[in-house]
């Protein structure tokens, strides 16, 4: 028979003890070692939103490609096949493109529930939530006007759709605004990288002109949704320069003072074109007419042009490649310098949806082309060849017209993949950005902001967000509070059932009589015994730190910053402290370093 001693009764109590507490204790490090932070959840989010602009980008590609099949019997490059047909196809191609695609913008949005599919906009004076019917009319909108010659970008459909899919799973799942925002911000960065195949310039856009902060909570989810959607991209088209130019060594101090004169011309045309797509956008809003009109009308200015330079056709990248590698004569460029201008201005003016970027692009290799050559027929500079001006000219307008040297050298040494060209192109940029400054105080991004009658940039806009939202806009569900008498066994489950370092403590009539925290817990867990004996109150400690939803966010500032608590408990009031939600320390700090970012960034503009 089995001795019934009090010593060995004794002896199985203390591996009872023994095991009770070293299975609580490793039960607690494994929680702690795998539980999912917020920062984690972003990046996952940011993964999930790369995949989306990468399908998002194939799919337009095909879409326009469909399109070009259907509607000119030709696919392939729309400069090529400008140059195969008549000059009468070349004049009425762009304009029933523009109807078609005018009438699916007024159609549509009948159909759809109206708002503003406007990233910039939901993110620096909204709430991050776009309408995705608006947003996918807009897309399919652009679809028709690059395939039938407009002279825009495909990069800002795919940028404005992405992040519109973005926003719309945000708000299927309930999400607050500062996740919103960053969701809409992932989608702007994954859909740029897979645009152009650059995930750096992509993540850079995404965190100095969408969301204006750089902050690794804001910055690290917008570079894995650029690295994810550039690498979705490379699967269905593999990995190769957008232009490609030979390289140069700049090796002797005396080679770089031509690009200062460059910097500062480029920064002069850089103001004069934004000034001109202003002025477009003027004209064309006087005429009182439905938007399908102003948009045939639009295409039909682009056909004109198109008579006698097909290169205006499409977005420019064909023509930078000619200006990069063909030799042309100086009147020539200008010539073409100056229609590709016009037509995008008038493409833009009229409402025709898409990006700017390329067309800017071929503006600043058409303007180094050309000063490039000038200086070689004057005698100058004659070892420095004329491609080096151009690539140089492509980044310095790009910093002039976005007030970013920072994006725009970035983005000039992804889709050309030279390095050599560094030096001069930041020395450009930098000049550039500079004089367009000063002659323009609105960036291409701003101005959009503008036009939609956001034109008050003071303390009352840019800071809107922490200065008139209270805790209410942002507040979520409490986290799962437990009795004051609950025994400390069911306190440490419902531990390991969440990823909170904080427990709230509730009495009969739910009201917050205090906090429960994990590391005070853990002295607990090997006094097995004992164990039945503590209850919450025991070991609660007192609640320094409540909101109520009245409490305005920039208010707050103060009590998130004190302590360690990830979620801070919210009650109805401070007399009677009943629990109603909370709100995420890391999501209301980020969310006025958003905010603050935001309000610098266009004081500074």
């Amino acid at each position: 028979m089995k001795s019934r001693s009090p010593l060995n009764f004794i002896r199985r109590l203390r591996i009872y003890q023994w095991v009770w507490g070293r299975s609580w204790r490793r039960a607690f490090s494994l929680r702690e070692h795998f539980k999912v932070n917020e920062e984690a959840f972003h990046l996952g989010l940011a993964a999930l939103v790369g995949i989306i602009a990468g399908v998002v980008n194939v799919g337009f590609l095909y879409g326009v490609e469909g399109v070009k099949i259907l509607a000119l019997r030709h696919p392939g490059d729309l400069v090529g096949i400008a140059e195969l047909f008549h000059w009468w196809q070349r004049l009425i191609i762009p304009a029933l493109g523009g109807l078609a695609a005018g009438l699916i913008l007024h159609w549509g949005g009948r159909l759809v529930r109206p708002g503003s599919s406007g990233f910039m906009e939901a993110v620096v004076v909204g709430d991050g939530k776009l309408p995705f019917g608006a947003g996918f009319v807009r897309a399919v909108s652009s679809l028709v006007s690059v395939a039938t010659g407009a002279s825009v970008g495909r990069e800002g459909a795919i940028a404005a759709l992405s992040s519109t899919i973005a926003s719309k799973l945000g708000q299927s799942a309930g999400w607050q605004p500062y996740r919103l925002r960053l969701m809409v911000g992932c989608g702007a960065a994954a859909g740029i990288a897979a645009a152009y195949n650059a995930p750096i310039a992509g993540a850079i856009f995404a965190a100095q002109i969408v969301l204006g902060n750089f902050s690794m909570q804001i910055f690290a989810p917008l570079v894995t949704a650029s690295v994810v959607g550039t690498l979705m991209t490379r699967s269905f088209f593999g990995l190769r320069p957008w232009y490609q130019v030979p390289p140069y060594d700049f090796t002797h101090l005396s080679e770089l003072y031509w690009f200062c004169f460059l910097g500062v011309i480029a920064g002069i045309v850089g103001a004069m074109f934004l000034r001109l797509l202003d002025g477009g956008k003027e004209l064309f809003g006087r005429l009182k007419v439905p938007v399908y009109l102003r948009l045939m009308f639009g295409g039909l200015a682009v056909g004109a042009i198109a008579i006698g330079w097909p290169e205006v056709w499409g977005n420019g990248y064909s023509a930078t490649n000619r200006l990069l590698t063909t030799p042309m004569l100086l009147h020539a460029v200008l010539g073409l310098l100056l229609a590709k201008a016009v037509a995008t201005v008038c493409a833009v003016g009229s409402g025709t949806v898409g990006g700017v970027f390329t067309p800017t692009l071929f503006v600043g290799a058409a303007v180094g082309t050309a000063f490039g050559m000038a200086l070689h027929g004057a005698g100058y500079a004659t070892q420095l060849p004329t491609h080096i001006f151009a690539l140089v000219g492509m980044g310095s307008v790009l910093a002039a017209t976005v007030h970013s040297p920072l994006l725009a050298m970035i983005m000039i040494f992804e889709i050309s993949l030279n390095y050599s060209m560094m030096p001069p192109l930041m020395l450009s940029c930098v000049l550039a950005t500079l004089v367009a400054r000063r002659m323009h105080e609105d960036s291409v991004y701003t101005s959009t902001l503008r036009d939609h009658d956001i034109d008050s940039l003071d303390d009352n806009t840019t800071l809107g967000v922490s200065q008139m939202h209270r805790i209410g806009d942002i507040m979520r569900a409490p986290v799962p509070p437990v009795r004051d008498d609950l025994l400390l066994p069911d306190v440490a489950a419902q531990f390991l059932k969440h990823a909170y370092n904080y427990l709230p403590v509730v009495n009969a009539k739910e009201h917050l009589v205090g906090l429960v925290a994990l590391h005070d817990l853990k002295p607990h867990l090997h006094q097995a015994a004992e164990l039945r004996c503590v209850i919450a109150s025991d070991i609660m400690i007192p609640v320094d730190q409540v909101l109520t939803p009245n409490d305005l966010v920039l208010d707050a500032l103060p009590k998130l910053l004190k302590g360690d608590q990830r979620n801070i408990p919210v009650v109805n009031d401070l007399r009677n402290r009943q629990l109603v939600g909370s709100v995420s320390r890391s999501e209301a700090l980020a969310l006025l370093s958003e905010a603050i970012a935001a309000h610098t960034r266009l004081r500074r503009d």
